[in-house]
């Protein structure tokens, strides 16, 4: 099994260093500025208690489609070219969430997931970035969260399926959601140094990932807040 993970990871890294076409799967880290879960009134509280899961078919509804982000274009992977939604060990185990993170996995599993890479339409933006919206129970994606801040807050460098991630920093965390979590990590697959941003952020019971990479200019990964804004937005709104 992690020979197969490893060759997926391979591939991925592969294929986004040409380009960033469908099926680019990134490398995670740690290190959080985090936004902290944004308090509720009462009112609020009671109308939104422990929200259940979206289903599959509620995610493929609320996820970034073509025309929703002006300026991108948006791919669906086939489903060969997705990341195995699995936890694979990571060494040392307290940068576990973050490794998951990189397979669009979690612990506990998502109930259901989509995923999505976006691609700029400017050619003089060279980011590729990949979403996944996430479906959980409201007590698992809050864990989900408290696991990724706190492995972000205590991970500076590990290895997973047999690949090296180090050069974690933490990033300012979008205004987005409940609540956020953002950092930067360096890999190295197969002799390719990918440098690469991840934004987490939950909103209600589904946690939304986001990473992107940026193979020409790799000090500008950042994570574009118009897509941010525009998938929250949608989900928000459908979910």
């Amino acid at each position: 099994m992690k020979s197969g993970v490893r060759r997926a990871v391979s591939a991925a890294a592969v294929v986004a260093a040409l380009g960033g076409t469908t099926g680019c799967w990134a490398i995670s880290g740690g290190g959080d500025a985090g936004k902290p879960a944004k308090s509720a009134t009462p009112a609020a509280s009671a109308k939104s208690a422990a929200p259940k899961a979206l289903t599959a078919a509620e995610l493929d509804k609320a996820v970034l489609a073509a025309g929703d982000v002006r300026g991108y274009k948006v791919e669906k992977p086939a489903k060969a070219d997705l990341p195995p939604a699995l936890s694979v060990p990571a060494n040392p185990a307290s940068c576990q969430p973050l490794a998951d993170m990189f397979m669009f996995s979690t612990q506990p599993a998502a109930k259901a997931r989509v995923v999505r890479t976006l691609l700029g339409t400017d050619q003089f933006d060279p980011r590729v970035t990949s979403l996944a919206l996430l479906a959980h129970d409201a007590a698992d994606a809050a864990k989900v969260m408290r696991d990724v801040r706190t492995a972000s807050q205590n991970c500076t460098a590990y290895e997973h399926a047999d690949y090296k991630y180090s050069g974690v920093k933490a990033r300012p965390a979008p205004d987005a959601g409940d609540e956020a979590v953002s950092y930067d990590v360096r890999g190295v697959i197969d002799g390719d140094r990918i440098p690469m941003t991840f934004t987490v952020v939950r909103s209600g019971s589904t946690v939304v990932a986001f990473y992107t990479m940026n193979m020409l200019d790799p000090k500008k990964t950042d994570v574009p807040a118009a897509i941010v804004d525009a998938q929250i937005a949608k989900l928000e709104k459908t979910g």
